[in-house]
């Protein structure tokens, strides 16, 4: 019995994690929607307040548990950090909950594989041809028409995407996964405080607003990239990706669903391309790097 505990319990724990991070980030989309479409509130102070509450729950998490906080984080994470925050943000003022969230997990997962195959993940037959399906959904999605999404909100998106794939891959193996998430966020403050008196003029707000970024930066945000973060550690940067691919389907459903949004032809043919070709890239099994070298992990 101890035996089967010992067996199971990782690939329990691994799958509990990813799920409930997973949640927390299609949630994150539908508030981050909700605030910029359905209250007062602008994009700047909307990003300023979830980085700084979700700065303030991890600091407290951190606090609260066991043991003394040795510090964590750096200065570029927490700049990868932010440039997701801001750039997440300020697309979701003209993109729907939907399409974001394609074009976001599309661009993390994107930047996870290539980062995969850069440090020596070979590519398989049924691999490419994914890759290439995926890249043809995303063309697809980005021709222009009456249902075409718009090109700045669309370019703002797949920057906050790099950005999170770049974080998510630095934060693999980078310590205590909470008192790393805690670190890259506190240094986010200043970044957020700097890019909100940067447009002050344009600042605007409301309690509803204010309450869906503390909800979105403190749960959502904040504990969601802890939990991930907890994750990571055990998984490829590869099926790391493949743990997102739940996201964007979430995130549509309660965009549907909750906001009311249209689902239309152009975005069901999209999704399907770039949800489908990026599964048979990441859940295709590799090859072994060149040389004998292991590959990440």
């Amino acid at each position: 019995m101890k035996h089967f505990r010992a067996d199971v319990w990782p690939y329990g724990r691994i799958i509990v994690l990813t799920s409930l991070a997973m949640a927390a980030f299609a949630g994150n989309s539908l508030l981050c929607r909700m605030a910029l479409s359905e209250t007062s509130i602008d994009a700047a102070s909307f990003t300023s307040v979830r980085l700084i509450s979700g700065a303030v729950m991890l600091w407290l998490v951190v606090k609260l548990r066991p043991g003394t906080y040795s510090g964590g984080g750096n200065w570029l994470s927490a700049l990868a950090l932010f440039a997701y925050a801001a750039g997440f943000s300020f697309a979701y003022v003209s993109l729907p909950a939907a399409t974001g969230a394609l074009l976001l997990f599309g661009a993390v997962q994107a930047t996870m594989i290539g980062y995969g195959i850069w440090t020596g993940e070979r590519m398989l037959k049924r691999q490419m041809v994914g890759l290439a399906l995926a890249l043809g959904g995303l063309v697809i999605l980005l021709l222009p028409g009456l249902s075409a999404p718009p090109m700045i909100g669309t370019t703002l998106m797949l920057i906050a995407g790099m950005a999170w794939g770049i974080y998510s891959v630095r934060g693999r193996g980078a310590g205590d996964p909470t008192q790393v998430t805690a670190g890259n966020f506190i240094r986010t403050v200043p970044m957020a405080v700097l890019l909100s008196l940067s447009m002050v003029t344009a600042a605007s707000w409301d309690s509803a607003g204010i309450f869906y970024a503390v909800l979105s930066g403190a749960l959502a945000y904040g504990l969601g990239y802890a939990i991930w973060y907890a994750a990571l550690p055990s998984l490829r940067a590869t099926n790391a990706a493949t743990l997102q691919l739940s996201v964007p389907v979430i995130a549509s459903l309660g965009g549907v669903y909750i906001l009311g949004e249209p689902f239309g032809l152009r975005l069901t043919v999209a999704t399907v391309a770039i949800l489908g070709g990026i599964a048979l890239v990441v859940l295709t099994k590799r090859r072994s790097a060149p040389d004998g070298a292991a590959t990440p992990r």
